[in-house]
């Protein structure tokens, strides 16, 4: 009796131990990853927190995947898109805990292919197709928190120059595959798993050799480029931010003192200037006294500006754009943003929830362009990715093929930083660092409150402004025309480790099928069969 009791209590301990170790390695390896982004910024993290993520999914079956994946995703999401708050509790959690759920249901396809050989370039496959299913669905997709986007600091991001973002997801995946790989192996083969992880991290490094090189003065074509940053008054909430009708007039003051300081011979005459997204929130082209005040502007400069405008549409509707102005013929092309905010931008089933809260300062949906647009203003060949779609990668692939030789990202942070936290802009600098490597363009940011920066195309920040503060940045840019690989190959190495992904899952489904049960007590029997074989 007292070798059963013994025995019981031992196997309810082990029992104990399982169910608990699990949930809190997938808890402290979404906190980790979370780590990896701004404003934290420790991107080694980003191969640490998916190991122990992946590592507890290996063995495991698809039901407790699902629970183990979704607890990882909400100790992910959660902290990376507290800026969300802002809007609301609301909004903040219930983006993050459909995140989460997208990224359970995912894990469910790990324990497939637990078993094949070469386990971690499969587990880096797989991370690859998760982070391109949550950029494509719901509603367009979210690709906020791709590995990718934590490693502007590091060395992996010179992979973006061959595959882009999923590139560089995939050789930060691979070692935290092969990490998971080593702590999951039985002690004879780890010499093998070992080795495979000094592999990955060399991969990693060898990033730094695929960055472009830094532009040089008398290398090719530049051009001079003034980035406004008007500023708008700190609203303590949506509803006053919504009211406000300044922020056309600080960019137009913004701008009216780089005037100054050009015909003062302070600055030199730029050949671009571009204001922010949202800097005018009613079309200039109707409105005769912006209209005139923005012309005025524009000859008194004597250089191109592109104006991010709310432009009216058809049917009671708005286009968010960025208009080019000359000095001779006032108002021309402009590009309409084509990934539109759903709940920010448009309302999806407004008929139903339009009316809800918060939802009624979005009395019109936007319209959704249907293409990249190049604005041409002498040597300049600018593309736009206004805002969140920096962080979509056939966005900005494909406003770089339209021949643009400088790309910029317009956008509007002040609804996310009104709480003094900068994560938002500081994480979509990150991206446009990566955008600036993965297609050897310089990337001008411009911001309505922060952070505006100037990047050279191997991603460096070569100027930037502060939060909530006016500013102008001016600088030289190089004008590059070359492709990198990664735009010549645009989405086919995503596809391709989707691909690879589903083919180890099927083949790991297949191989189990033919696989007779386990003895009791494997890695893969429930706690309950690890209590009677041990007892």
């Amino acid at each position: 009796m007292t070798r059963l009791t013994t025995a019981l209590s031992r196997a309810d301990l082990i029992r104990l131990r399982t169910r608990w170790r699990d949930p809190a390695a997938a808890v402290a390896g979404g906190l980790l990853l979370g780590s990896a982004f701004p404003p934290i910024g420790l991107w080694p993290a980003a191969a640490v927190g998916p190991a122990l993520l992946l590592a507890v999914l290996r063995h495991c079956r698809p039901r407790a995947a699902f629970r183990l994946g979704t607890l990882f995703g909400l100790a992910f999401f959660t902290p990376l898109l507290w800026w969300l708050s802002n809007l609301g509790v609301l909004p903040w959690l219930a983006l993050s805990i459909a995140q989460a759920l997208l990224l359970g249901l995912l894990s469910c396809a790990v324990p497939a292919f637990g078993r094949l050989p070469g386990w971690p370039l499969w587990a880096a496959c797989w991370w690859v197709t998760a982070e391109a299913v949550r950029s494509r669905v719901p509603l367009g997709g979210f690709p906020w928190g791709r590995l990718a986007f934590s490693q502007a600091d590091s060395p992996a991001l010179g992979w973006a120059s061959v595959g882009g973002a999923p590139a560089v997801s995939a050789v930060v995946a691979l070692v935290a595959g092969s990490l998971a790989a080593l702590v999951t192996t039985r002690p004879g083969p780890r010499r093998l798993a070992a080795a495979g992880l000094v592999a990955a991290v060399g991969a990693c490094a060898g990033g730094a050799l695929l960055i472009p090189a830094p532009p040089s003065a008398d290398q090719g074509p530049r051009a001079r480029v003034a980035v406004v940053q008007g500023n708008v008054p700190r609203a303590r909430n949506m509803e006053e931010q919504a009211r406000l009708e300044q922020v056309a007039e600080n960019h137009i003051a913004a701008t009216r003192q780089l005037a100054r300081d050009i015909r003062a011979g302070r600055t030199p005459r730029p050949d671009l200037v571009l204001w922010p997204e949202n800097a005018s929130d009613t079309d200039p082209r109707t409105d005769p006294s912006l209209h005139d005040r923005i012309s005025d502007l524009v000859a008194d400069l004597g250089a191109p500006l592109v104006v991010g405008a709310i432009l009216d549409a058809p049917g009671d509707r708005i286009r968010n754009t960025g208009l080019l102005w000359l000095p001779d013929s006032g108002p021309g092309r402009y590009y309409t943003k084509q990934h539109l905010v759903p709940f920010g931008e448009y309302i999806p089933l407004r008929d139903v929830i339009g009316g809800l809260g918060k939802l009624q300062l979005i009395p019109r949906d936007f319209i959704a362009g249907d293409h990249p647009v190049r604005l041409d203003a002498g040597r300049v060949r600018l593309a736009e990715s206004i805002c969140y779609e920096v962080a979509y990668d056939s966005q900005v692939r494909g406003a770089v093929r339209t021949g643009a030789n400088l790309l910029a990202v317009p956008t509007n942070n002040a609804t996310y930083m009104r709480d003094g936290n900068i994560a938002e802009p500081e994480q979509q600098l990150a991206m446009s660092r990566l955008r600036a490597v993965e297609h050897d363009r310089a990337v001008l940011v411009a911001s309505t409150t922060g952070i505006s920066a100037i990047i050279a195309p191997d991603g460096k920040v070569t100027q930037s402004t502060g939060p909530w503060t006016r500013a102008v940045l001016t600088g030289t840019v190089p004008l590059r025309t070359t492709t990198t690989l990664a735009t010549r190959l645009g989405p086919a190495p995503e596809a391709a480790f989707a691909v690879a992904a589903c083919a180890a899952v099927a083949v790991g489904l297949r191989r189990r099928r033919g696989t007779p049960s386990r003895p009791a007590g494997s890695p893969e029997q429930p706690a309950e069969d690890v209590r009677i074989q041990t007892v």
